[in-house]
């Protein structure tokens, strides 16, 4: 992934909202395919656009959402670490 790339919404809420649409409708679409048929599987890809494309995707999105503001990122000579934020730092 690039630097300017991530997958973390702008608030948890959004982002839990976001979870519950995309893994409802997928399992709605399994679920409804006996009472439906296959008309159920329309809500797959909505889905999977809730999730970003995949459900790792998302999860990897709430990692990112809850440690926002909390860690940074910091790389010498090619190995990078994530560590907490200075918060001596961040207040001056």
């Amino acid at each position: 992934m690039s630097e300017g790339q991530s997958f973390a919404s702008s608030s948890l809420p959004r982002h839990l909202v976001r979870g519950a649409l995309g893994f409802g409708a997928l399992i709605g679409s399994v679920v409804l395919l006996g009472v439906i048929g296959p008309w159920s599987l329309l809500l797959a890809p909505a889905g999977l656009v809730a999730l970003r494309g995949c459900p790792a995707c998302w999860a990897l999105g709430l990692r990112e959402t809850l440690s926002r503001g909390r860690l940074e990122r910091t790389c010498v000579d090619g190995r990078c670490e994530l560590r907490p934020v200075d918060e001596t730092r961040v207040r001056a």
